[in-house]
């Protein structure tokens, strides 16, 4: 599932391509919004908030996306031939006189006023990668639930909005704990070290085009252990240190990566850095 750094380039993308153009065609292919044509419209601006995307469209209207696992936005130039999928697999267009924005296999699609956005995003924690990150906020929305398994926490968007299954299993890496260790028993001053280095990481990825977390690391184990060796000491080839690593040897202590369900998702650890309970 794409996290809030992919879903912010792509933001970017389509709102390089789209904003401030009059939309030239307009084809919602979902039923509820089969009828609607945004034709003649200009597009305002495309926004990311968490995982979610925002195109607000001249009038007082959003059309909201979200991709989840396998959706995406494709732009292509007028005579650029279309790569993202078969037709059937096509939710939306939106085209003006010099591009087009095709999305594909989008799970959510909806046509709202602007003015309800909140309907759709109003539920999120604080934007990771937007200007209402507050910290403070989401550190206390994870100490709600002491007893929640830390991974589960991380990835709930009320909790802060932005985190996948990637930076989930990357962040109790960097923090020496199993993704199953509830919240309320890490020790002192590692979440909200954590929930800093969540920021830092996603910020440090907003541009890149594959994800690395071996570039940072901020964290140290209750005992002054350093942490995981930074990019300057790390195989070039190596970007994650545990998600989809499973068998392979830790880049830290050489236990071999194990592989887990947490949750409906894939979850990697280390049992050798990784203190905690797991399966």
């Amino acid at each position: 599932m794409p996290e809030g750094d992919t879903v912010l380039r792509t933001a970017t993308r389509l709102h390089e391509a789209l904003a401030g153009q009059v939309l030239t065609r307009s084809d919602l292919r979902v039923p509820r919004f089969a009828t609607a044509d945004l034709t003649g419209r200009t597009v305002l601006d495309v926004t990311a908030r968490g995982k979610h995307l925002l195109t607000r469209i001249e009038g007082g209207l959003t059309l909201h996306s979200h991709l989840r696992m396998d959706g995406s936005w494709r732009v292509y130039d007028p005579d650029e031939r279309w790569r993202g999928g078969p037709g059937h697999q096509i939710r939306a267009i939106l085209a003006n006189a010099e591009h087009t924005a095709v999305g594909y296999r989008l799970p959510v699609l909806e046509l709202l006023r602007t003015s309800e956005e909140s309907r759709a995003v109003g539920h999120l924690g604080p934007d990771l990668l937007g200007p209402d990150w507050a910290p403070g906020i989401a550190l206390d929305r994870l100490l709600a639930a002491p007893e929640r398994p830390l991974g589960e926490a991380l990835v709930d968007q009320r909790n802060l909005a932005g985190i996948g299954n990637v930076y989930k299993c990357e962040l109790c890496f960097l923090a020496r704990v199993t993704p199953w260790l509830p919240v309320g028993a890490l020790p002192d001053g590692v979440l909200p070290r954590l929930v800093t280095l969540a920021e830092r990481l996603l910020h440090a990825n907003r541009d890149r085009p594959t994800r690395t977390t071996t570039i940072t690391s901020g964290l140290r184990t209750p005992t002054g252990h350093p942490g995981p060796p930074t990019g300057a000491s790390v195989r070039v080839q190596e970007r994650l240190y545990v998600y989809g690593r499973a068998r392979r040897p830790c880049l830290r202590c050489g236990a071999p990566i194990r592989l887990a369900d947490q949750g409906g998702r894939p979850t990697y650890w280390c049992p050798g850095c990784q203190s905690g309970p797991a399966p």
